[in-house]
């Protein structure tokens, strides 16, 4: 698996403990086919040097994807993706992600911003995200 495809982002404020958000964004890699069976993940000690957070915080949030058949520990080696089958459809995973696009519309409908408006917001975030990425990629070469 290339370490340029598993780019965690973490958000101490959010209110989602950080063991949550780590659990989730495995489980969309996988759903997305970016993780597929048999990927191994960044050690425990990786990952939590990474996002700057403790190992336990790692640790419970594979332990509980382990338990929950979506990883699995491979003695010696470390975590790796369970063989479960195909990715989420396309279908699948919009619908994952609808309940936060209403609560997005609703926060902007608040905020008495426009559809238009809205729409300018979030291709400016998309924009930000792909110059973001672009720049890491070519770091890390």
């Amino acid at each position: 698996m290339s370490e340029s495809l598993l780019q965690f982002e973490i958000h101490p404020s959010s209110g989602v403990p950080i063991y949550r958000q780590v659990m989730d964004q495995v489980r969309a890699l996988v759903a997305s086919g970016r993780l597929r069976p048999g990927d191994l993940l960044p050690s425990i000690r990786q990952l939590a040097a990474d996002l700057e957070v403790n190992m336990m915080t790692i640790s419970k949030a594979y332990a509980r994807l382990d338990a929950d058949g979506v990883l699995e520990r491979v003695r010696g080696t470390g975590m790796r993706v369970r063989a479960s089958g195909a990715p989420a459809s396309l279908a699948d995973r919009q619908k994952e992600i609808a309940p936060e696009v209403e609560a997005m519309i609703t926060r902007a409908a608040q905020l008495n911003l426009t559809e238009k408006q809205l729409l300018t917001v979030i291709r400016s975030v998309l924009q930000e995200r792909r110059a973001w990425l672009k720049r890491s990629s070519t770091s890390a070469t």
